[in-house]
């Protein structure tokens, strides 16, 4: 029997360049969620980090990405969110959102994928 769980980071939010226009050259604050779900070999017999994915890799990666050259699409911010969590084994399947926060005044920006393990 194996044990299944869903690992969320919410609301991450970073500055980097993403965008296609003139004014999206500088960074601008981009809120990122991930959701993964993981496949562990049996329900967890200890209580110890040891035994789980430690989610702060993934936050790590996104924050490397974040000071990296940038992203033109949200599109392809979500695949490499989605390719830095599937990199571990155990992940599934992984679902990313982006959002742009300060592109319009009324409304939010975003892009969603979801990627699983074949």
């Amino acid at each position: 029997m194996t044990g299944t769980y869903t690992i969320i980071v919410e609301g991450l939010t970073v500055e980097m360049r993403l965008g296609i226009h003139p004014h999206e050259a500088t960074p601008q604050p981009v809120r990122i969620s991930v959701w993964m779900d993981l496949a562990y070999p049996q329900p967890l017999p200890h209580d110890r980090i040891e035994d789980v994915l430690d989610y702060d890799f993934v936050r790590d990666g996104v924050k490397a990405l974040a000071d990296g050259p940038g992203f033109a699409l949200q599109e392809t911010l979500c695949d490499a969110v989605a390719a830095l969590c599937l990199h571990d084994t155990r992940v599934v399947r992984v679902r990313v959102r982006s959002m742009k926060t300060d592109i319009y005044p009324d409304a939010q920006v975003g892009c969603e994928v979801v990627r699983s393990r074949t």
